[in-house]
């Protein structure tokens, strides 16, 4: 069945960096739209990122030219390195196959002094 799995959250300063990643199993990944999302207790998920097929790439206003999202086929995952972290980008983060109800777990990041 499909199987999506992140890691890589955390603690991290303000300022700092995390890299997530989500590996993706029981389906042909390559062919697979996928996404990032956040949400924060009490609030709506939100699209962080998406990457096509094909590698083209489409951010969130609010993390345009800190956030990179990036994959790679051979080990079916998407990653997502984020710089520049703020407070505010304390949250749950989530791997989605695009088009589809498939979802990870989560992995919490928060970003506090």
């Amino acid at each position: 069945q499909v199987q999506l799995v992140e890691s890589g959250g955390g603690l991290v300063q303000p300022g700092g960096s995390l890299r997530l990643s989500c590996r993706g199993s029981g389906y042909i990944f390559s062919l697979a739209g996928m996404a990032w999302y956040r949400q924060v207790p009490g609030g709506a998920r939100e699209l962080v990122a998406h990457i096509t097929s094909g590698g083209t790439t489409t951010y969130a206003d609010f993390v345009k030219g800190r956030f990179t999202i990036s994959r790679d086929n051979g080990k079916n995952s998407v990653f997502l390195r984020m710089n520049s972290l703020k407070p505010e980008d304390t949250a749950h983060y989530y791997c989605h196959r695009r088009g589809t109800d498939y979802w990870g777990k989560g992995t919490l990041v928060t970003v506090s002094s």
